[in-house]
């Protein structure tokens, strides 16, 4: 069995959806942790109310980013995690955590990878007129949004689309493709 920690600092809507896929009986895949910088974020207690661990910290109170994320990887060593799915995490992943995890982080990101990286990929795809936009699935490196993409999905934009409505359809792909195809890496992806 191999062990997935997810980080999230929001609603948990794809944490929503890894709880669900890895819920299975004997799956080779286990959701171990949920990590979360927003202590009172829905993400936390959905995982609570999942009956799964969660770390849950405050920033403001760690003298600076390496701290925290030691105390993060203290956290996955305790729960003994192999991979690590963001799911609408803030943060940039810095070297203490990247290091350990190297190729084996991964993020979604609802645009097509290198088109429109960072936050608001949405309205930056809108308001550049882009007739086409998606998800991308990738590894996380040290750059926003510019590790090797590992799967994409396309999606029209239409003349009267709206934030709201794009942003509807963008996510309903991202819960159906981002647990799939992590959930597969993981399952076909051996580590020690």
């Amino acid at each position: 069995m191999t062990t997935l920690a997810v980080f999230a600092s929001g609603h948990g809507s794809n944490l929503q959806r890894f709880i669900e896929e890895t819920r299975a009986p004997g799956d080779e895949a286990r959701l171990a942790l949920v990590v979360s910088d927003q202590p009172g974020c829905r993400a936390v207690a959905l995982a609570r109310q999942a009956g799964i661990p969660v770390f849950a910290f405050d920033p403001s109170a760690y003298p600076d980013k390496a701290a925290f994320e030691r105390g993060i990887l203290r956290e996955l060593r305790a729960h003994d995690v192999r991979w690590i799915a963001l799911a609408g995490y803030m943060r940039l992943i810095g070297p203490t955590l990247l290091e350990p995890f190297r190729e084996r982080i991964l993020n979604v990101h609802p645009s097509l990878l290198p088109d429109f990286p960072g936050k608001d990929a949405i309205g930056q795809a809108l308001d550049a007129g882009a007739r086409m936009t998606g998800v991308t699935i990738h590894y996380v490196d040290e750059g926003m949004d510019t590790g090797t993409p590992i799967a994409q999905a396309r999606i029209a934009i239409a003349d009267d689309d709206t934030l709201e409505s794009l942003s509807e359809r963008i996510h309903t792909v991202e819960h159906r493709l981002y647990p799939a195809v992590a959930l597969n890496l993981i399952r076909e992806t051996k580590i020690p």
